[in-house]
């Protein structure tokens, strides 16, 4: 069974790296979380989520047991890859980077923002979860610093944001946008007040906003908004409004 995924203009022209933002068409699971959850956490039968992933990784050239996940938390915590890791292991952060060939690091979401990195020349490559308070705490950033250590360089680093909630379906209320600007006093221009009277908060504007202020030129925007299209891709928002459960989609990059 094929499963669909989108890439970036900017990633899919690097001829040693593989990557992919798949949404929820292609997979085996079915009922709320049809077709293609990649969760383990959230209700689904295992050995389906197992079939998916395995799925997932097979469309872009890896096996499953090369496809690594982590134990997400909104944290501004960065796993630095430089060998193997076990990927029975769960260990908890919210991004990963690595120089390993033929390792592919998956990040899951549904509505937080996937972002995937690269810098081509060094053979680095990044992917990261950025919820609000997770961008708000530095995970972009952390992320982009995580590269540079193991030797990339910010001036090649090329970003690429995949599907997540957009502001016009993000609204978030008066203390979210205390709390946020109490965190990240410079996100003021991604909190906005549209006809309802309430505020909005712009989340894949303020994640472009981090990358680019921590020196990346390059930023892709791929896919569409998960809360507005819930035919193509699992969201918690809408979910919850809804009164039902939901899977994660996932993002992948890996150097071949």
């Amino acid at each position: 069974m094929s499963m669909p995924f989108a890439q970036s203009s900017g990633l899919a022209g690097i001829a040693t790296l593989r990557h992919g933002f798949f949404g929820r068409q292609g997979g085996r699971s079915d009922g709320e979380f049809a077709s293609n959850n990649m969760s383990i956490t959230v209700g689904d039968t295992p050995h389906l989520v197992e079939a998916n992933r395995a799925g997932a990784a097979l469309e872009l050239g890896y096996l499953r047991k090369n496809l690594y996940l982590l134990k997400q938390v909104h944290s501004a915590t960065v796993r630095v890859l430089t060998d193997y890791p076990d990927i029975d292991e769960p260990f908890e952060a919210d991004a990963m980077v690595t120089n390993v060939p033929a390792l592919a690091l998956g990040i899951l979401t549904a509505d937080c923002t996937p972002i995937l990195f690269a810098d081509a020349e060094a053979g680095i490559i990044g992917a990261a979860h950025a919820g609000w308070r997770g961008a708000a705490s530095g995970i972009c950033e952390a992320t982009i610093m995580g590269m540079v250590a193991i030797g990339a360089n910010v001036s090649r680093i090329v970003a690429a944001i995949g599907p997540t909630i957009s502001g016009p379906n993000y609204e978030v209320g008066p203390q979210f946008a205390a709390d946020l600007l109490r965190l990240y006093p410079s996100a003021s221009n991604r909190i906005f007040v549209p006809q309802s009277g309430v505020e909005h908060f712009d989340l894949p504007g303020f994640v472009d906003d981090c990358i680019r202020g921590a020196g990346v030129a390059t930023v892709d925007r791929v896919g569409g908004c998960t809360y507005g299209e819930p035919e193509r891709y699992f969201s918690h928002r809408y979910a919850t409004h809804q009164g039902t459960r939901t899977g994660r989609q996932v993002a992948i990059i890996g150097l071949t």
